[in-house]
């Protein structure tokens, strides 16, 4: 209000909240969805990791096509409740399904799949944070890699159409724990395509604006607490996307893939961190440097200065959709991706781990900032 002006009692917090459109800088992309009806109408669809920023994007999406059941599998109890209290109240008693399990659980997965026999997987579950999963690899190991591998294996075992993997561009020539990880588990995703008729997919995207453990939530909290807004480095860039964007990608991938392919997204160009920060406190209602202080902290564990969709001698293939491009990704010998895979068990610390890894991702070069 006017009064408030004058008095100067207004607050970052009262301002309109920002939205995450505007930093985009870039014609949001809405995907054609007229193809993603005929595979998902109708059928049970199984969501991993249904309690987190993609999952559940991925949830409401699946439910505008109107399946005829919608599993929400996620190992958090709160975040599964979450979505699906929001969710139930839309669709018809009995639509929606809440299942709390771990995907490091074969047996118990095998279960689920024997009850509720899913006709599409959507496989979103992961440790997602970088440095995070630089201080306890082992658990990026467990949950990315075997947690992967079990889901993938079970849905082939029990004659799931379509299988969908959400990875990452920081799988492409990766400098952390997290993206080898992400990078193998697209590999085992890959050589499923040999062993079952389901036909596995991959879908590789850039960060996801106002995702959780995005700098978007942690930007906001840091303006409204007067600054400083922390930046590790002056040329880091990153590829964005908002969430429905992403969510969407996975859903028109799924419908593309005829099997063994991994997707990408047209995202634009890179976008400098520092220029985010600097739009959100100007979108806040302040001036960079002068109310809010920009602070750099250097990169963190396992962080590089930019990302990449590809790598150099992958090469992409354009598709039926311009937005949508498909790597060009080299066979694996699955006995031998394997072999390696089991490694991990007689590993007795951290650098065990990651010998493993730069084993089985030659382009794995840890802590090494690009």
């Amino acid at each position: 209000g006017m009064y408030q002006l004058l008095d100067d009692e207004v607050l970052v917090s009262h301002l309109h909240p920002i939205s995450i459109e505007d930093l985009l800088e870039r014609d949001e992309i809405h995907l054609d969805t007229s193809k993603v009806e005929p595979y998902l109408k109708d059928k049970v669809v199984l969501v991993t990791g249904a309690g987190g920023s993609i999952g559940s994007e991925i949830c409401r999406q699946v439910l505008r096509v109107r399946p005829k059941k919608l599993l929400l599998l996620g190992h958090g109890e709160n975040s599964i409740y979450l979505i699906h209290q929001e969710l139930r109240s839309i669709v018809p008693e009995g639509t929606l399904v809440p299942i709390i399990a771990d995907i490091r659980d074969k047996n118990q997965l095998d279960q689920i799949f024997t009850d509720y026999e899913p006709d599409v997987v959507f496989h979103a579950a992961a440790h997602k944070h970088v440095p995070l999963m630089e201080i306890q690899p082992i658990a990026a190991v467990l949950n990315n890699i075997y947690g992967t591998r079990n889901v993938a294996d079970v849905a082939g075992a029990h004659g799931v159409e379509r299988f969908v993997m959400i990875s990452t561009d920081k799988a492409v020539n990766p400098t952390s724990v997290m993206g080898a990880t992400k990078r193998v588990a697209e590999k085992v995703v890959l050589g499923m395509n040999h062993k079952y008729d389901t036909k596995f997919i991959t879908v590789r995207f850039g960060n996801v604006l106002g995702s959780r453990g995005s700098v978007i939530p942690l930007f906001r909290k840091q303006i409204e607490a007067g600054g400083p807004v922390t930046v590790t480095d002056p040329e880091m860039t990153r590829y964005f996307m908002t969430i429905p964007e992403a969510s969407q990608l996975v859903l028109q991938a799924g419908a593309m893939g005829n099997g063994g392919e991994v997707f990408l997204l047209d995202m634009g160009e890179p976008v400098k961190i520092v220029d985010l920060a600097k739009n959100m406190i100007r979108l806040s209602g302040f001036e960079p440097d002068k109310d809010i202080r920009i602070e750099f902290t250097g990169l963190r564990p396992g962080e590089k200065l930019y990302e990449e969709l590809l790598t150099a001698e992958e090469g992409t293939n354009t598709t039926t959709h311009k937005k949508i491009f498909e790597a060009a990704l080299e066979d694996v010998n699955q006995e031998w991706l394997s072999r390696e895979i089991d490694r991990f068990e007689s590993c007795k610390s951290d650098l065990d781990v990651i010998n493993v890894l730069q084993d089985i991702v030659p382009t794995y070069h840890p802590n090494h900032n690009v």
